[in-house]
This record gives structure tokens, C-alpha cells and sequence, in this order.
């Protein structure tokens, strides 16, 4: 009889599994399928960390300050769209979007704002950046110096991972070409500079966000980080040093078992493109990976139902060892997280690190018949789509053809056929579904925020000494036509009161604007 039970990816799953291939390595032990650390949870948990930002960076400090009273280990920082694509808060684009799905930042000064209160040499802070990614880990920079911080201890993540915007999310601003420069400069910059950050977190949540299954999630994002070895490599940086500060970010979805398989197969993947590339350094060879929560698999209806969502995502997230990880909040399918929200969010991990029993020893699913199984099968299937890329030229080559973009649109089309047809149960939606009136709060920004944000960009500009910005701009313009390391000159222009927006700028005028495929 034919097996009509399927995961999301396609994979079809046997009534019974009776036999899988003798697990022979070590948890901290190449190809570390089993964990990048020999005692995983067990000598310290994951970092919890929150994703938040909204609406001034005030709002948004005191809300990093609650999250930090509630237990949080590290903060995440979400920036409004303008901050994103490179648009100052008073910019006609900006208009509606200021201070929306994240915090509005314009200068070093917001960036005081943002963090006052706390020390960055004693926080690991995780910003959710990519195009503009430069410029705010620049202002990350400048902020820790005036903090009197050693450079070489601070530590936390920049996204940075323009590739996946191009596949899936639509935040570029520039050509490919250039923005790989970009990212390139930031690896050597920090390795030199700020040796204890993570200079990338290559993507894959936003690759599932956008409709890909997991194997999709699991090969794009490898092959996109294939693409920024060999671009690191060209560029006449050593494996062994830049690869050991990348990292990864995966989406953690609701099919238990398939989502602990996909991390599983990362690791053991990721470890041998990098062996392939020429690493020899064990540390160059982790995939270190963040997971947040699946945010499309939120519904705005029973919204209580979200809380189960996240805590089967968490157990698939934590039992396939990531070293940090956001849940969402079970009301964000309907506005920004409430404070209420972001704690019950925050607990649901505290109560599976601290009651669970999950850390308490190494791959816990280890040996599982089916779950050796499903990881071998979404290794070979990511293996697949990952070679079909190479025989294209590339990640960069896949995405300039569409070829990324149309499998994912195929991928979200067809799951949500499924959903319509009832193939595919969605409790509370398509089945168990209720009459219920919208019921809590709803937490929403007020305009307002750009006039406050436009005020503060026209007293900065008063009271900056223009004729060094200007200086410091016309450096930027020159450099950017060279092979020069473009950071130093940017973290010297925002430490002189030059705007996002104006850096961003004056790379539009030297390279112009990507208008996608």
C-alpha cells in the first residue's frame, strides 16, 4: 500500500523504523552531526535571547532593560524598514514606516539611546541587519568606544547575509557585486578589529518565512554560505580565521522531527564544505547556528494556540542543539509582541532549558532509527539542489537567474494549497476553527515617531561640524570606487555625526540601486 503520509518537505515517513547506520562519531567532533560541543547544554544552555525593537530607540531601551529583568542571556535588535534600506527617518520613503516592525535609527545618538543603561562589553547583542549592515555594526563600534569598551571583547552577531535578500526578502539595496564587497570588508575589518564578533549570520529564516520547505531552507542557506567563502577566499582572506566567526540562522518550523533532522544534516554538511574549501581548524568547521521561532506559522485566529506552536519549535530547536534561540510571541500574527507576550515567550524556553530534562545529556535523539534516517534523507535531497546551484556558478549565479526565488514560489504555493484543500491541518484555521470576537491588547505605533525622529535629525545636523562630514563623505565616494576597506571610514563618519542615510547615499551614487530579477 502506498504511503501517503508525507513531511513538509516531501519526504515520506515509513509506519516503522527498524534499522539505521551505527552512529560512530562524538558530539564536538567533525563532522559534528551530533553537536559542535562535547557537553552541550549540559555545561551551559543555549543563549535566550528576545527579538525587539520598535518605535523610538527609548521604546525599544526599555523593553531590552525588561527583557534583561526577565532572564534574557542576550539582546536581539529589530530595526524599522527606512533603517533597513538605508533611508533616514525624515526621507519621503519613510513616510508610515518610521519606528514600525522595528526601531528607527538615524545616528550615534539613536544608538545611545538604544543601549543606555548597558555596558556592550558585557552583552552579546545579535542585530538583524543586512543592506545598512555596515553602517550599524559601525555604529555598534563607535558606541562601544565611547563606552570606554576593549574592542576585542565585545561580542554578539550582525546578519549581514544580503544573498537571502535577494532570494527571498527583498531588503537590498545594492548590486550583488558590491554588497559581497561590503560584506567581505566587515570580515576583515573584524577580524583584525573585533576578532570575538560574528561578521555574519547567514540565513535561512527568512528563506522559510518566504514559503521554501526545509531541505530548500537547508540548501540555500549553505550555498549562499558557500558563496561568501569563495568570495572571502578571492579576496586573500584565510579560512581558518574569518570562518570561524560565521554563523548561521535557521527558522524552526512545527514538524518535530524533520526540523531536528535539518539541523542535524547542517552541521554534518557545513563541515565538509568547509574541509572542501581548505579549512583544517575544527572551530572553522562548526555551523554555530540562532533559531528563532517560525513566525508564518503564527495565526492571528485562536491566537492562545501560538503558545503550543512555539513550544514544539523550541523542543525541535533545543533537541537539534542550536546555541541561541528567539521564540515568538503568540500574538504576533497580530501586531508587535506585547510585554506579556514576549515573557510568556521568554518563559517557554526557561521552562524547557530548566524543567525539561533536554539538557541534561547529548543529542537526546541520537540513535532514533527514524531521526538518523530523515537527517540522511534531507541531507541527500539538500545535497541535490545545492549541486544543481554549483553547476549554475553559484548561490550568486542561482539568484541573478531567479532560480532560488521560483523554487521557493513553488514551495509556498503548493503548501498552501494543501492548507486550502484540508490536506494540510492547521488547528483553529482550516480544522477546529471557532467564531471568536478579537479579544487582549494590541500593541501598534503611532505615527508620531517620524516627527520626533525628524526633529532630532535637524538639531544634529545644526550642531555637527558639516564641513568634516562633508570631508568624510567625499572619502567615503572615493574609496568606494577602489578596493580600499570601506569600515574604517565608515565608523570615523558616524562617529562624526554622519547620518545612516547620508552613507547610504553616497554608495547609491557610486554603485546605484539593484532592481531585482
Amino acid at each position: 500500500m502506498e504511503n501517503h503520509i508525507k513531511t513538509d518537505a516531501g519526504i515520506a515517513i515509513a509506519p516503522l523504523y527498524t534499522e539505521s547506520v551505527p552512529m560512530q562519531e562524538l558530539p564536538g567532533e567533525f563532522p559534528f552531526t551530533r553537536g559542535i560541543h562535547a557537553s552541550m547544554y549540559r555545561d551551559k544552555l543555549w543563549t535566550m535571547r528576545q527579538y525587539a525593537g520598535f518605535s523610538t530607540a527609548e521604546a525599544s531601551n526599555e523593553r531590552y532593560h525588561y527583557l534583561l529583568q526577565q532572564g534574557v542571556m542576550g539582546l536581539s535588535v529589530a530595526f524599522d524598514l527606512p533603517t533597513q534600506i538605508g533611508y533616514d527617518s525624515d526621507h519621503p520613503m519613510s513616510e508610515g514606516e518610521v519606528g514600525k516592525v522595528g526601531v528607527a535609527i538615524d545616528s550615534i545618538e539613536d544608538m545611545e539611546r538604544l543601549f543606555k543603561g548597558i555596558k556592550l562589553e558585557e552583552i552579546s547583542t545579535s542585530m538583524t541587519i543586512n543592506a545598512t549592515g555596515f553602517i550599524l555594526l559601525a555604529l555598534y563600534i563607535a558606541l562601544a568606544k565611547k563606552q570606554g569598551a576593549d574592542l576585542r571583547k565585545i561580542s554578539g552577531t550582525i546578519q549581514n547575509d544580503i544573498l537571502k535578500e535577494y532570494a527571498a526578502r527583498g531588503t537590498f539595496i545594492y548590486p550583488p557585486k558590491p554588497s559581497m564587497r561590503l560584506i567581505t570588508d566587515i570580515f576583515d575589518y573584524c577580524s583584525r578589529e573585533v576578532p570575538k564578533w560574528n561578521t555574519i549570520s547567514i540565513s535561512g529564516y527568512h528563506i522559510r518565512e518566504a514559503g521554501a520547505n526545509a531541505v530548500q531552507e537547508l540548501a540555500f542557506t549553505l550555498a549562499n554560505g558557500k558563496a561568501y567563502l569563495k568570495a572571502a577566499l578571492e579576496k586573500g582572506l584565510e579560512i581558518n580565521v574569518f570562518a570561524r566567526r560565521l554563523s548561521f540562522f535557521f527558522n524552526a518550523h512545527n514538524h518535530l522531527f524533520e526540523e531536528v533532522a535539518k539541523f542535524r544534516a547542517a552541521r554534518r554538511m557545513w563541515a565538509n564544505i568547509t574541509k572542501d574549501m581548505g579549512a583544517t581548524d575544527p572551530k572553522a568547521q562548526m555551523l554555530r547556528f540562532h533559531t528563532q521561532t517560525g513566525g508564518s506559522t503564527l495565526t492571528a485566529q485562536q491566537p492562545h494556540n501560538n503558545i503550543v506552536r512555539v513550544t514544539v519549535q523550541t523542543l525541535a530547536a533545543t533537541l537539534g542543539g542550536t546555541q541561541s534561540l528567539h521564540t515568538n510571541g503568540f500574538d504576533e500574527a497580530l501586531s508587535l509582541p506585547t510585554e506579556a507576550a514576549a515573557r510568556i515567550a521568554l518563559r517557554t524556553q526557561q521552562i524547557v532549558g530548566y524543567e525539561s530534562g533536554i539538557a541534561d545529556t547529548v543529542d537526546p535523539l541520537a540513535g532514533s532509527f527514524y531521526v538518523e534516517a530523515l537527517t540522511n534523507e534531507v541531507e541527500a535531497r539538500a545535497w541535490e539542489l545545492i549541486e544543481k546551484i554549483d553547476v549554475m556558478g553559484g548561490a550568486v549565479a542561482a539568484i541573478e537567474q531567479g532560480f532560488m526565488q521560483d523554487e521557493i514560489a513553488r514551495s509556498a504555493y503548493r503548501y498552501q494549497k494543501e492548507i486550502e484543500t484540508g490536506e494540510k491541518v492547521i488547528v483553529g484555521v482550516n480544522k477546529f476553527a471557532v467564531n471568536e470576537a478579537a479579544t487582549g491588547e494590541v500593541f501598534r505605533i503611532d505615527d508620531s515617531i517620524r516627527l520626533v525622529q525628524t526633529e532630532r535629525l535637524q538639531a544634529l545636523k545644526a550642531k555637527r561640524d558639516n564641513t568634516v562630514v562633508a570631508a568624510l563623505l567625499e572619502r567615503l565616494e572615493a574609496a568606494a570606487g577602489t578596493t580600499e576597506n570601506l569600515m574604517p571610514i565608515v565608523v570615523e563618519a558616524v562617529e562624526n555625526y554622519c547620518t545612516l542615510g547620508e552613507i547610504a547615499d553616497v554608495l547609491r551614487k557610486v554603485w546605484g540601486e539593484h532592481k531585482g530579477v
